[in-house]
């Protein structure tokens, strides 16, 4: 029976192979506009994909970013500044990609800038740490998705939004987690509205990978910011070794966890925007595959005890 199985799976993923195997042709007149180039898995796709012969629109935040890319890659890459908080930017860039494209229109838009502080237990944050995170990975995904969506439409292409296996399941507070099922929700919606018109929606749902979003020292100090404008009563209720705890975590759990090879993420990235039959969901990284999915499934009350058994215990819990 075992072998029997065995053997299904075997042919199942044999058949998926043969299935995502075929490309589409003539990539050398195909414009993919990528937001969030100046580091991480954005950097590394714009880079990938201009040795493959696409045509890239690497959109940066800051000038050296456009810099450095310009420098590494092919003078059929172009890049353009770009703010995803800001309309006029996004605007901006837009007409940018408008004259560039033409009458081809754009092949895909790949929606990965984002952020990943502040992130905290609910009760550190306030209203305008919500909204400083929303504008970047959920504001902005949908402003630069709609601005663009009519060159996409023309050329029949694909949209990919950037999520995370956090947007599955929520095992932190914060709006991280927030942005990302909010992603997830604009991602299916659009998926569906756009199937009539022949364009493919993507969604990449990374684990735990070595970018700014996992770094130890931009999550260590965002928590040593939280906590030292909390209230010496919620202070006291958390205990002074939360925070020690806390940071303890992020230098050795989160560091551990995070998978060095962006080259998974990336590689999932153009099979989305190059693969005739792309899959509706790519979850790039074994803990996304092996833990997190898996644990978005289970019921609530075995997810939530397996995420509380592994909690920083507070000190008073009844304050």
């Amino acid at each position: 029976m075992f072998l029997y199985l065995l053997a299904l799976v075997g042919v199942y993923y044999l058949y998926r192979w043969f299935r995502e195997w075929p490309h589409v042709p003539d990539k050398g007149a195909k414009y993919v506009y990528i937001t969030g180039c100046d580091s991480g898995f954005g950097n590394l796709l714009a880079r990938h994909l201009d040795k493959k012969g696409f045509r890239v629109i690497a959109a940066c935040f800051s000038e050296k970013g456009e810099e450095d890319l310009r420098k590494s890659c092919s003078g059929k890459l172009t890049t353009t500044h770009l703010d995803v908080r800001s309309k006029d930017s996004v605007a901006k860039a837009t007409a940018t990609i408008k004259e560039r494209v033409g009458q081809s229109g754009l092949w895909a838009v790949v929606n990965n800038a984002g952020v990943s502080v502040p992130t905290g237990p609910c009760d550190w944050l306030n209203i305008d740490d919500y909204k400083s995170m929303l504008e970047v990975n959920l504001f902005g995904v949908i402003a630069v998705t709609l601005s663009v969506l009519p060159l996409v439409k023309k050329a029949r292409g694909r949209v990919v939004n950037v999520a995370s296996v956090f947007g599955r399941i929520s095992p932190t507070g914060g709006p991280y987690t927030v942005s990302k099922y909010g992603v997830e929700a604009f991602n299916d919606s659009l998926r569906l509205n756009m199937a009539p018109f022949g364009v493919k929606v993507l969604c990449i749902e990374p684990g735990f990978f070595k970018t700014n979003v996992t770094d130890a020292t931009i999550l260590s100090n965002n928590v040593r910011t939280l906590w030292e404008r909390l209230p010496q009563d919620m202070k006291d209720a958390y205990g002074p070794e939360y925070l020690e705890k806390s940071l303890d975590i992020i230098t050795t759990k989160v560091a551990k966890m995070s998978d060095g090879d962006l080259m998974k993420v990336v590689g999932c990235m153009e099979h989305a925007i190059s693969a005739v039959r792309p899959r509706t969901r790519y979850s790039p990284g074994w803990d996304a595959k092996l833990f997190w999915l898996p644990l978005s499934y289970m019921p609530t009350c075995v997810s939530d005890y397996i995420m509380t058994k592994g909690a920083i215990p507070i000190a008073q819990p009844g304050q």
